[in-house]
């Protein structure tokens, strides 16, 4: 106990220092940048010299575990609310509201009711007085609390990565009039299209996706260093979800277990969402029995660690596709070569996080990391004061410089040494403290009582 409070006080005045230090100086800016369906295994599977190389000069999380669904539109919402989908209301890229009896469908609803359960960063940001800027992140240009961030630029695929650079970096810049923004995120498509047109298993494909993604990232390396950026502003290079290779033999067909005629279709795969006509329990254990690599839940028997049951968006009934699986209503036909929404468990569906500048230690990796992690290490690194959220600081917090972090195992390794000499030290004590009681008594002469009967002196 006395030893957790000493780390507790040594890693507050850590933390106290850092924002001492950062209420006079100012945070530097934060760009937050997401390449879609980044899988955290392509890093190892492919050459990535310019990611490699930031990296190098700051930190790598291996493996980031996202939220379920593993989609677009709920992972994106994640990384800026610190939330799960649950919690922030966007729970697939389909929905349908029985409050209001709206559907949802991507890429672009931007109606504020589907949003207002949560407050992005780029919104929370304007109340510390920062100007705030996103580049076609999911979400971005959607009205929340009568706000959007200062600037934004509505989603248009054919706006190149490095038209999106430049606009991004020239609202951190800011200009005479207009100062610079000091949080932006930037979206990219790639290398989520063409994991789902080829599959991640195609190395030929993948690895020219990959190459565009990493030339990219040389690319904007090398518009801050232009820009002077560099060294003075904070990225963050982080993905929404990964990638499973599909096949057309793995098909689920709804139709050969239920008529259609008995539920109304919300999403479909590989996490369906279904709204039962008539008998819920009926068509739940019709569709439980359906295909022995699809699970079916009720709306109440969702698992609590998917944290994916409490929103009045999610429907009465999911089924959540094995690994690799497809779930359609009729036919052979596979949508994808590749897909992502499966359990968030699976590594297939981790992303990665890569950041370097002057917030970061140099040359550091740590295997793992929440994903609703990134949204209280961005508020710390602006100094905001997050939103309610999902998230921790504890082990993020090990990523920045001017935090004093102790591995776990070492500290536990070090607990226990302690333990062992201590412990060692208190049995010494004890066994010197038996040997003086019983030590050597003062010299006495021992009387002896002759008897003449006894027959030894005969």
């Amino acid at each position: 106990m006395l030893f957790k409070i000493l780390l507790g006080f040594l890693c507050g005045v850590s933390a106290a220092a850092t924002d001492n230090i950062t209420a006079q100086q100012g945070p530097p800016p934060l760009l937050l940048v997401s390449f879609d369906g980044f899988r955290a295994d392509y890093l190892q599977r492919f050459p990535m010299p310019n990611l490699k190389l930031l990296y190098s000069q700051g930190v790598l999380v291996e493996q980031l575990t996202n939220v379920f669904i593993t989609k677009t539109y709920p992972n994106h919402y994640s990384l800026v609310t610190g939330l799960y989908a649950e919690s922030h209301g966007i729970v697939s890229s389909n929905m349908y509201d029985p409050v209001t009896h709206k559907h949802f469908h991507v890429p672009n609803d931007t109606d504020p009711m589907w949003w207002s359960e949560a407050q992005p960063l780029w919104i929370t940001a304007l109340d510390s007085g920062y100007k705030t800027a996103a580049m076609m992140w999911p979400g971005s240009e959607v009205i929340i609390g009568n706000r959007t961030a200062t600037h934004f630029s509505p989603y248009n695929v054919h706006v190149t990565f490095q038209q999106r650079l430049r606009n991004v970096t020239n609202w951190i810049l800011g200009n005479g009039k207009e100062e610079g923004v000091k949080f932006a995120a930037l979206y990219w498509e790639e290398p989520d299209r063409s994991g789902h047109i080829f599959g991640p298993d195609n190395t030929t494909a993948m690895g020219k996706a990959l190459k565009e993604v990493d030339d990219n990232i040389g690319l904007l390396m090398s518009e801050l260093k232009r820009t002077g950026l560099w060294g003075r502003i904070n990225i963050l290079i982080t993905s929404d979800h990964g990638m499973a290779q599909c096949s057309a033999e793995r098909l689920i067909r709804l139709d050969n277990c239920l008529h259609p005629d008995n539920y109304t279709l919300v999403d479909l795969t590989p996490v369906a969402a279904l709204i039962p006509k008539n008998n819920t329990e009926a068509v739940f254990n019709t569709l439980r029995k359906c295909h022995p690599n699809m699970t079916a839940y009720l709306k109440n028997t969702i698992p609590d660690c998917l944290h994916y049951r409490n929103n009045e968006r999610i429907q009465p009934i999911i089924l959540v596709a094995d690994e690799g699986w497809t779930i359609v209503q009729r036919g052979d036909k596979l949508p994808r070569l590749g897909d992502h929404g499966y359990d968030n468990s699976l590594p297939s569906m981790h992303p990665f996080l890569a950041a370097t500048g002057p917030s970061f230690r140099q040359g550091y990796q740590i295997s793992s990391l929440q994903s609703l992690d990134v949204y209280p290490l961005m508020c710390h690194l602006l100094s905001v004061p997050p939103r309610p959220n999902n998230g921790t600081l504890t082990q993020a917090r090990c990523l920045l410089a001017a935090e004093t972090c102790w591995d776990a195992p070492m500290v536990i390794g070090l607990v226990v040494g302690v333990l062992l000499v201590l412990t060692a030290i208190t049995v010494l004590f004890r066994f010197l403290s038996v040997r003086r009681r019983l030590g050597p008594r003062p010299f006495q002469r021992l009387q002896v009582d002759y008897d003449d009967d006894d027959p030894l002196l005969e």
